[in-house]
Order: C-alpha cells, then structure tokens, then sequence
C-alpha cells in the first residue's frame, strides 16, 4: 500500500523514486501524484472489494432482523473515544421506543473490552461478533452501519449498506492533523467524489444526539439512502480492478521476473 501522498507530503514521491522501481496502486486517482515524478505505477484494486469465497456463507436465517452493524474500531483509544458515545446513542434509541437489532463488529483484541461494557450496560438488544463469516453474513443483512473512519468503511459499501462515519480524537492529534492534512474528508467515498455521500460526523459532532438524528433521518428518507447507495456503488465500481487485485499485484510482479 503506497503511502497517502494524496493527502499529506506530496513531495515524498520524489525520495520514492530513489528506492522504488514501480509501486502498485489501491485507487485509481493516485495515479496522477507517481506520473507526474516518472515513478511506474499500475493500479490493481483494493483487496477489500475483491470476490472471496466468504461471500458465499449465508447464517440469515440465525440473524435478527432491523439490524444496525456498528464498527467503533479497534485500537483501544478509539474504544474508548467511541464506544461510550454509541452505547448513550443505542439508550436513546431505545428510550424512543425504536427498536433495531444492535451488533458490535469486534478483533480479537477489541471482543474482551467491548464485551464488558455491554454486560455493564444490559443492553439486551445489543450483540457482539468477531467471527470473519458471521461479520459479513451481518453487514449484509444490515439494514444501516455506523462505521468508524477507515477501511472498513469500503466493505460496509460493497455490500451496500447505507451508512454514516464517525470518528473522535483527542483535542491536540485533531488539530496537528488539521495542520498537515490536504483532505477535506475522512471518508473514502467522500474524498474520490470531493463531496459528502456518506455523512461524516467528527469530532464533536461525533455525538450521541448527532448520531441518532442522523440516523433517524435518514431511515425515514429511503430516497436519500438510495441516492447515496447509487453514487457509492458507481464509485466502488471504479475502484475495483478487471480481474482481482491479486491477480493485477502478480501479473507486475511478474513482468520483472521474465
């Protein structure tokens, strides 16, 4: 994975050259950024929007239905930033009286800690998964996903499941980040389209009140949602390589070999 020049220190491409003879791309749109130092490149998809035999298992039938996947992350900051607003968000949900099906999409190293505060809490319609086949029978019967910033936001999409982005940091790493970056999203989807598809909710908009008037919003707008699946899909598409980005990673690999 080449290094995000896109979004920070363009001028790195150039110390590249010295070391790198041809580099493999996950986005098209990079491409640009190598071309215009000489440095070989070749584009060959993000391995998430790849095909795999995982598709194929279907447990829908051990799901619930009306659910919610919800990805807080997996570093232990990034629990602790967001799992606490998520849970108030799912009381609020509750004390609404609307009733969706909540599951945590946990690592092995998040399931222990993630476990516990849903104890703590007794949330009775909140469940916990860590299991790679059960995550993506989950996503896919998904009717919405609260995803936190980052890859796991392109495999909530390639399914296509509507959703929004949050994420939360500490005061001083937001505003050294506000500094160096030249992005003005956080999301994929929206930083390829230069708009807001998927809503981002940052920062101190990454709350539980903002979480479930967005949510609701959007629920009961399937107009917007489908609006934002079609421009989603339209760009996963553009994303994905001819064959897989395996075969295209060998294929350059190759070509130096002969």
């Amino acid at each position: 994975m080449p290094p995000k020049v896109w979004a920070w220190r363009e001028g790195r491409v150039k110390k590249m050259k010295i070391y790198i003879d041809h580099i493999l791309l996950l986005f098209n749109f990079e491409k640009k950024y190598f071309d215009k130092e000489k440095l070989k490149n070749t584009f060959v998809g993000h391995p998430i929007l790849d095909n795999t035999n995982n598709e194929k298992v279907e447990i829908n039938n051990l799901l619930e239905d009306k659910i919610i996947s919800i990805f807080p992350g997996s570093r232990l900051s990034e629990l602790k930033s967001h799992v606490p607003i998520l849970i108030e968000f799912i009381k609020k949900m509750r004390k609404e009286k609307i009733k969706y099906n909540y599951i945590f999409h946990a690592t092995q190293n998040s399931k222990e800690y993630l476990s516990q505060i849903i104890k703590k809490n007794n949330l009775e319609n909140v469940d916990l998964i860590s299991n790679e086949n059960i995550k993506i029978a989950t996503i896919k019967k998904s009717i919405f996903a609260i995803v936190k910033s980052g890859t796991v936001s392109l495999e909530v999409c390639k399914y296509g499941v509507p959703s929004i982005i949050i994420y939360k940091m500490n005061f001083l790493n937001f505003f050294i980040a506000k500094l160096f970056l030249k992005i003005k999203f956080a999301n994929m989807i929206n930083i390829i389209n230069n708009k807001e598809i998927i809503p981002e909710l940052l920062q101190k908009e990454c709350n539980p009140d903002e979480i479930y008037k967005t949510i609701n919003y959007l629920l009961k707008k399937p107009e917007l949602i489908n609006q934002q699946l079609i421009q989603v899909n339209r760009t996963i598409e553009e994303l994905r390589s001819t064959t897989s980005s395996s075969k295209e990673a060998s294929n350059v690999l190759l070509s130096y070999l002969r």
